[in-house]
């Protein structure tokens, strides 16, 4: 009998394996209880199952679409920043660099800026807990918190050779929707809608109200430039202050009968003539294309800039097991037209497709202005963090200095900005340098001529030419790229936009339109 046993345990796991699956599913959650199983029985090591089946839920879902995405219940915070703009924190946008953590920018009248806490700030401690090497989503979550408590951080910066303590107090930070808005020619409305969360048409309503206060508007400008979308609900009740009511804005079919709906205006229009243009580009995407392309189609609107990013898939949350939730694509969103834009056809992946972009999805505008698409010195530059680098410089340096509309890099500033790069040893190697590098390589491993790998190497020198002459060559978009790095330290976002805006050709084109009717 003793000998038997070990007989009946091998044959235990193969047994449950080998029986039919009642499901689609069925086979392949046998298949990973089984793997389960068998590392918690036999691995020598203690493993961390939590960690591990999350890892494995994101490597599946990769599989589907970059928007199907699993939110454990200890990341609740990601979905209501999702859906609503809110969450308990510091105010202030954090990045990596070279495996530190820095303050990207601080939100304006906000915990951390209230704080002094600056761009350019270097994250060394938060209670406690070190932050280099650590992931930025770990130093996020950890800045987080329930509003009113409090948090300890120890930062470095540039110029202080002592590190420097704050003690924050936590509060409730709202990404406002609307986040620039301002009259032009006097009576020319430019809004900047960044994103459809929760109350973002009130938002936008708002605003326009605020500028109608000394009289009625010509026009309105709504910028999507950058809107990565968000609720559907937002983006009809959007289009609900433009059109009638009952007007279809969007229908959406899945696989579910709750999945099949057709969204219609609610409400009669507060603006049903006011001439309307929306700027839109490649990062114009999902609700932000429901609303330009809907009122572009009902002609309602004119669009100007670039063609728009292409998602035409509409995201529910479902609630899953132990508090998580799950967005997943339950449909696509078809406009008035009956058009899906959707640019990327995702169930080409699981036939081990490669993707591939559709250049018919996307909303074409009416009037097309396309950005310089080249890599220049300025592409480099930026990269490389050489403006937010330099304008942390100017801050410590320039208690104040004039509003954006008045601001100018001069040429002292900017001879100023090269020696201060030269000072850090900033070598200009263009993107076609660096593959030339490569051939060089590869020419000296084969048996490649020497007079030709001598040309070669010629040839790679004047591919590398000294940043002082690349950025005289483009010296006002470099001016104008770091006077909005500058600008920014001192009036925030709200001041970057209003200085970039200055010479935005896209605004420019979108009043030239109002002004001729």
């Amino acid at each position: 009998m003793k000998r038997i046993l070990p007989l009946l345990v091998l044959l235990l796991p193969l047994t449950a394996t080998a029986q039919e699956p009642t499901s689609r599913i069925d086979k392949s959650m046998t298949i990973l209880t089984d793997v389960m199983r068998q590392l918690d029985m036999n691995y020598f090591d203690t493993l961390n199952y939590d960690r591990m089946t999350e890892e494995g839920i994101r490597m599946m879902l990769r599989q589907v679409d970059p928007y199907t995405i699993y939110i454990p219940k200890e990341h609740d915070t990601d979905l209501r920043i999702m859906t609503t703009g809110q969450y308990g924190g510091i105010g202030a946008m954090i990045m990596t660099r070279d495996s530190m953590i820095y303050i990207a920018e601080p939100y304006e009248d906000m915990p951390a800026q209230v704080n002094d806490i600056r761009a350019g700030d270097r994250l060394v401690k938060v209670d406690g807990f070190r932050c280099d090497g650590q992931p930025t989503k770990e130093v996020s979550n950890r800045l987080r918190g329930e509003a009113g408590t409090t948090v300890k951080i120890v930062i470095e910066r540039e110029g202080e050779k002592k590190l420097l303590e704050r003690e924050i107090t936590r509060q409730e930070i709202h990404l406002p929707a609307v986040t620039y808005y301002n009259r032009y020619q006097d009576s020319i409305g430019y809004v900047l809608f960044s994103e459809f969360t929760s109350g973002s048409a009130a938002a936008l309503y708002e605003a326009v109200q605020q500028m109608e206060k000394e009289h009625p508007l010509s026009g309105l400008v709504i910028d999507l430039r950058g809107n990565g979308g968000g609720l559907v609900d937002e983006a009809i009740r959007t289009v609900s202050l433009f059109v009638d009511k009952g007007t279809e804005v969007v229908t959406t079919k899945g696989k579910t009968h709750t999945a099949n709906r057709s969204y219609t205006t609610s409400s009669s229009p507060v603006y049903p003539t006011l001439p309307l243009i929306f700027l839109v580009n490649g990062g114009t995407a999902s609700a932000a294309e429901i609303v330009s392309g809907s009122l572009q189609e009902l002609n309602r609107a004119t669009l100007i800039g670039e063609r728009t990013f292409g998602k035409g898939l509409v995201q529910s949350i479902r609630p899953i097991a132990y508090g998580g939730n799950l967005k997943v694509t339950t449909a696509h969103y078809y406009l008035p037209s009956g058009r899906c834009i959707q640019a990327i056809n995702y169930a080409a992946q699981q036939r081990g497709e490669k993707l591939k972009r559709d250049t018919a999805g996307g909303i074409q505008p009416d009037i097309v202005l396309t950005d310089s698409q080249k890599v220049d010195i300025c592409y480099t530059l930026a990269k490389e963090h050489r403006f937010f680098d330099y304008a942390n410089h100017y801050r410590q340096t320039h208690n104040a200095i004039v509003r954006p509309n008045q601001f100018e890099v001069t040429d002292e500033d900017l001879d100023d900005f090269m020696n201060y790069l030269e000072s850090k040893g900033v070598v200009y190697k263009t993107e076609t340098s660096r593959y030339m590098d490569e051939l060089i390589e590869m020419g000296e491993k084969e048996d490649i001529d020497s007079t030709a790998l001598q040309e070669m190497k010629a040839l790679r020198t004047r591919l590398c030419p000294s940043f002082r002459e690349a950025i005289l060559r483009h010296k006002d978009e470099v001016k104008e790229l770091l006077g909005a790095d500058i600008v920014e330290r001192y009036y925030f976002q709200r001041g970057r936009v209003e200085f970039m805006l200055r010479e935005d050709k896209a605004l420019r084109k979108a009043m030239e339109l109002i002004v001729d009717n």
